[in-house]
């Protein structure tokens, strides 16, 4: 079918290489970025199970699954599901375009305070690391117990704290209030049918698979535009650097001999993902020559033992 583009009122393409990793955004193999203010004149499903995509005019596409009422900015489609933490109401925005969920940093420092034994830790690893921007080798990450998102009833939600300004142009463009966001990395076991005509987002089941989403080995990468992978920095793990003889600003060049130049930041995370304990072998350039590094596969945000609960609390 074709989708008129009408609504589209600018797009700036930088010129990059052919060969280079990425046009749109480094670490994504894409041609076109499609915003949302597109596909609200649509019937939309996003099938993470069958990995599918459906587009159709209204009333076309059969949605299945529990249904609730949204809130939609009527100018650029973006979409707010009322929710609830900890008994009180929020705005949360439905972004299947990032890979982790927000909380603005009031709010995530306000439940920290509460729950000092809820599982959190410093640096984006894994469904967290989304760019390789600066700031992620300093996200503060955590699992928060309960989240209410609209019909669903999220547990062990891991969130990125939001800082204020990036918080204000989200609300900002939302033209509601709002506490954050929730991503894709929640909502993979799911087929989400997006009814724009009627304000009304379908969520269904589709497996109960539990993805190993943070067991992985610590690192926090960036993309370049040449395909390679910088290494931002290191995760801590149990109050260490969860990998060791590495720098910030060595690249990473292969994992267990399979190289990683010019690959997606989905496919590095595949081969960093693993059963805690085990090993894998990372082949790392440092002023233009390579060493090996053996990495231990971390269990991140993983529960914290009852004894450190109550050293928390006391604190």
């Amino acid at each position: 079918m074709t989708i008129p583009l009408a609504d589209v009122k600018e797009a700036k393409i930088p010129l990059r290489p052919v060969n280079a990793a990425a046009v749109l955004a480094a670490g994504m193999n894409v041609e076109m970025n499609l915003p949302s203010s597109i596909p609200r004149h649509y019937d939309v499903l996003v099938d993470f199970p069958e990995r599918k995509f459906s587009i159709g005019v209204p009333g076309t596409i059969h949605f299945r699954g529990s249904s609730g009422k949204v809130l939609i900015n009527a100018e650029n489609g973006l979409i707010q599901e009322p929710s609830q933490i900890e008994k009180k109401k929020y705005n949360l925005a439905l972004d299947l375009g990032a890979n982790i969920s927000f909380l603005s940093d009031d709010l995530f420092a306000k439940l920290l305070t509460a729950h000092p034994d809820w599982p959190q830790m410093t640096g984006a690893v894994g469904s967290a690391n989304m760019w390789g921007s600066e700031e992620e080798t300093k996200w503060q990450v955590m699992r928060v117990d309960r989240v209410q998102y609209g019909p669903l009833f999220l547990t062990n939600v891991p969130f990125v704290s939001l800082a204020k300004p990036t918080m204000d142009f989200f609300e900002k463009r939302a033209g509601v209030a709002t506490a954050g966001l929730i991503g894709s990395e929640v909502l993979l076991n799911y087929r989400v049918g997006l009814d724009y005509a009627h304000s009304t987002v379908y969520l269904d089941i589709g497996r109960t698979f539990n993805f190993p989403d943070f067991d992985v080995v610590g690192l926090v990468l960036r993309p370049e535009d040449d395909g390679r992978y910088t290494i931002l920095g290191v995760a801590g793990f149990e109050g260490k650097p969860s990998v060791e003889g590495l720098q910030p600003g060595d690249h990473l060049e292969a994992v267990n001999d399979i190289p990683v130049h010019g690959v997606t930041m989905g496919q590095v995370w595949a081969m960093l993902v693993g059963t805690p304990g085990q090993e894998k072998k990372l082949t790392v350039e440092r002023g233009g020559k390579t060493f090996i590094v053996a990495a231990t596969v971390n269990h991140f945000l993983g529960e914290v033992p009852d004894e450190d609960k109550a050293s928390r609390k006391k604190k």
